[in-house]
């Protein structure tokens, strides 16, 4: 209970930081070892307090720099955030805002607009082909110079194309990231999530595993290209690929009967797969909470790999191989790409970022013998 006390007040000492602005939007907090000396706690209160706080989206960390705090807050954050600026106002529509990658993202936009003078206005979409038309809407309202934008349920036909069709009428600039609406051929900064899921599955190919078993998002292009590239590995190295170890879901289908699904799949020690490559860390780590209860261990006796090499990679005692995501990097160049177009400058062709994939302690080589002891 103790431990808890200690762990709750400094939970709450840097949230007062944040709230009061001690620590503004974008600033990066003490370091772990200036927070054990100032609070006079462990290291492992320290982690716990950080870690929920970058878990809530109050936080996020920069792998090898430090913590900062995020320029969008959980508790701040209506359909529309406005930052000030000097200059004109360009647009941000995300799916999410505060958690996982997108502060990263967010910030290398913002970062490279304010230093311009322009203003920012952000707003998210949840996913939600609705919300995206209310941003859209309150976009075209404000009467936006430009807009970046990441596609809602992009693998989808999207019913707010015509807002698309009014901003070019206008000749208002638009770029769109991680990925991009078929229909219209827009400038776009994306990954090439194909070879991403290629990498992903190759890796645990060359390790010796053959039942892998494959988790994808597939009301997102992201997914269905990283599925695709998980399908052309098991393909180029003539390995059968099993149609029941490849499961899919949506938004909305996340729910506990998914996880069921895997239960079922892993409780049986003799047909078990060896290997899983989830959409991204995040699923990856509840797979890895999921492998827990049924007591198994990742590397030991289940290898894990995710997607995007989030701060949630690093944010457990198994650290994940992950696919890196350039984050912040494709936020500036988004900026940086707007800014060009606002301006009636050239403006860089559309681009796709290499994946790379970065090898940590939650795979190893497939153990013949311990999987039959197993």
């Amino acid at each position: 209970m103790a431990q808890r006390t200690k762990y709750n007040m400094v939970k709450d000492h840097i949230l007062e930081w944040i709230k009061d602005g001690t620590v503004r939007p974008g600033e990066k907090i003490p370091s772990e070892n200036e927070l054990v000396q100032s609070f006079g706690v462990s290291r492992h209160t320290i982690r716990q307090a950080v870690g929920e706080l970058v878990n809530e989206g109050y936080l996020y960390r920069e792998q090898g720099s430090g913590t900062y705090c995020s320029p969008v807050l959980p508790t701040s954050t209506p359909q529309t955030i406005e930052r000030l600026g000097n200059g004109k106002n360009i647009g941000v529509i995300t799916t999410y805002m505060s958690d996982y990658i997108f502060p990263s993202i967010i910030r290398g936009i913002e970062s490279h607009l304010a230093s311009k003078g322009y203003t920012l206005t952000l707003s998210c979409t949840d996913n939600n082909v609705e919300k995206e038309r209310q941003c859209l809407e309150m976009m075209l309202d404000r009467q936006i110079d430009g807009l970046i934008v990441e596609p809602t349920k992009s693998s989808s036909y999207n019913p707010n194309i015509k807002y698309y069709l009014e901003l070019e009428q206008q000749h208002t600039p638009y770029l769109m990231i991680n990925q991009y609406y078929s229909q219209l051929t827009p400038p776009y900064l994306i990954m090439d999530d194909e070879k991403g899921g290629f990498l992903a599955a190759e890796h645990l190919i060359k390790l010796g595993h053959e039942r892998i078993m494959g988790l994808f998002k597939t009301d997102d292009l992201q997914g269905v290209h990283r599925m695709r590239g998980f399908i052309r590995a098991f393909r180029e190295y003539n390995l059968p690929l099993e149609p029941e170890l490849i499961i899919t879901y949506t938004t909305e289908e996340l729910v506990p009967s998914f996880y069921d699904v895997i239960h079922q799949v892993f409780e049986n020690a003799d047909e078990r797969p060896s290997a899983i490559v989830c959409y991204n860390d995040q699923l990856a780590l509840n797979v890895l909470d999921q492998l827990r209860n049924l007591r198994l261990s990742v590397p030991q006796d289940v290898s894990l790999v995710g997607y995007d090499d989030s701060v949630l990679a690093v944010a457990t005692e198994v650290k994940l191989t992950s696919i890196i995501h350039p984050k912040q990097e494709l936020g500036r160049a988004a900026a940086e790409w707007i800014i060009a177009a606002v301006e009636k400058k050239d403006t860089p062709p559309s681009h796709t970022y290499e994946p790379e994939l970065i090898v940590r302690n939650s795979t190893a080589p497939y153990n013949r013998l311990e999987s039959k002891l197993g």
